[in-house]
């Protein structure tokens, strides 16, 4: 299987340090116009939809404060990961039942969907297994160290 290379989905212009987001609702669409802004996606409204229809499908709070949803959509045109720290934790429906302080949120193309959407999952799982990569993605301060700290991994 081929390996996705996080730089090709992690831009620095899709991360979001301390948004002042108060619920789920407010940072997903603030990640989502981030992803427009940057045309990674062509409809905002769409792809919203695609991400709030895979939430119907199970909970992307996998625990310990982090929250990865995504869509797979036709509106998405190149596939990629926006990423957000709040600056309070909001509501969500986690596996911990704990609230949400950083959000990964996948954007997938179509096409896209049995090839890279599992390798680039694959890979942030990975991440976001291991402990010490968890306290230092909450105590991330800039856009630099985001970028790095996933990348570096």
């Amino acid at each position: 299987m081929e390996k996705v290379v996080l730089e090709e989905v992690i831009h620095k212009e899709l991360i979001l340090i301390n948004s002042k987001a108060g619920n789920k609702d407010e940072i997903l669409r603030e990640l989502i116009h981030l992803l427009h802004e940057n045309h990674y996606i062509a409809d905002e409204a769409a792809f919203l939809e695609d991400v709030y229809l895979r939430e119907t499908e199970g909970e992307t709070g996998i625990g310990q404060g982090i929250a990865i949803p995504h869509g797979k959509s036709a509106s998405v045109e190149t596939t990629t990961i926006a990423v957000a720290t709040l600056e309070k934790p909001i509501k969500w429906e986690t596996l911990d039942g704990e609230d949400v302080e950083v959000i990964i949120l996948f954007a997938v193309k179509d096409s896209d969907i049995n090839t890279t959407h599992v390798l680039l999952l694959q890979q942030v799982a990975t991440l976001l297994a291991d402990e010490d990569f968890l306290d230092d993605l909450k105590g991330v301060t800039s856009v630099d160290e985001m970028y790095q700290l996933i990348t570096n991994k």
